[in-house]
């Protein structure tokens, strides 16, 4: 089989709206059921608040139980006072999720970063540090705010400070790692708790030439003995959400060395305050953010 072959399992997309003040919990509840999930404002024109409305669409690669992401959306709706949104829940071509996806991946420059898609065809260019990634299966093409926010904030790291050990934690397509590896990070661990993005985070630094440096396992969160015998950390790189990046905030103070520096997205702007906070109780201070549609990326730092 074939990396392409792997790039293109079944995909369920679950679609659906809420409002502001819904939306944390209703994000929580999806990331139960799917891997991927967008969130954005349905009027772009609109100010973020507790009475906006947000689309969520997430992917997944089962067919999720409609039966019970109606019951939990349900409770959601009645915590919440609203009325229970519609779901929609559909099963995607690989045309619709490959092909389609392709063509609206233009070239994205993030700081020295420009992430291309294997559909460009394009030579080398001053000064850029080129990473080709097709999405596939995993998320992470550098499209999104978060990850575009992650490249920005890397590349302003690696401008002043050069990193030794590396960890790249929900790695998704390595994108942040195999960035990482390219700037000159002598090693990196890519982790995903998902199989088919560790697989695909390895072809990914094959193809961009960094397979020397990094290294994609299987992982949840930092308690793999892979994670622990690397420890600790100069650099941990983690795009994932706001509320397992709380949950993990124990042990991210653990595997960061002293000194260490940690790049966190996944997060609403509405969301920093108290996930810094969770952070702060773990003496891991705020050493810099970037906001970027809606989404904040933090930069912690170890005393």
């Amino acid at each position: 089989m074939t990396i392409g072959e792997t790039a293109r399992p079944e995909v369920w997309r679950i679609a659906l709206e809420v409002t502001g003040a819904a939306l944390d919990a209703a994000t929580e509840a999806l990331d139960e059921f799917a891997g991927a999930i967008s969130v954005f404002l349905a009027d772009p024109k609109s100010e973020p608040g507790p009475d906006a409305i947000w689309s969520l669409v997430a992917h997944a690669k089962l067919p999720p139980d409609r039966a019970a992401l109606e019951a939990r959306f349900a409770l959601i709706a009645a915590a919440w006072d609203i009325a229970p949104p519609a779901l929609i829940i559909e099963r995607l071509a690989d045309e619709d999720w490959v092909a389609r996806n392709l063509r609206s991946f233009p070239p994205i420059d993030a700081g020295r970063f420009r992430v291309l898609g294997s559909h460009i065809r394009e030579g080398a260019r001053a000064g850029r540090i080129a990473l080709v990634v097709d999405a596939g299966a995993a998320f992470g093409s550098g499209e999104h705010a978060t990850t575009h926010g992650c490249l920005l904030a890397l590349d302003g790291l690696l401008r002043r400070r050069r990193f030794r050990n590396v960890l790249d934690l929900g790695c998704g397509t390595a994108i942040l790692g195999i960035a990482a590896a390219k700037a000159g990070c002598a090693r990196v661990l890519a982790a995903d708790i998902d199989a088919d993005a560790v697989r695909i985070a390895a072809f990914n630094a094959r193809r961009n030439g960094a397979a020397a440096r990094l290294r994609a396992i299987r992982a949840d969160g930092y308690r793999r003995l892979a994670i622990r015998r690397r420890a600790p950390f100069d650099l941990v790189l983690a795009n994932i959400l706001a509320g397992p990046l709380a949950r993990l905030a124990p042990g991210l103070a653990r595997a960061l060395a002293p000194g260490g520096i940690a790049v966190l997205a996944g997060l609403l702007d509405r969301q920093e305050r108290w996930l810094l906070a969770a952070h702060r109780a773990q003496r891991l201070r705020l050493a810099g953010r970037i906001r970027l549609d809606g989404w904040t990326v933090l930069v912690l730092a170890k005393a």
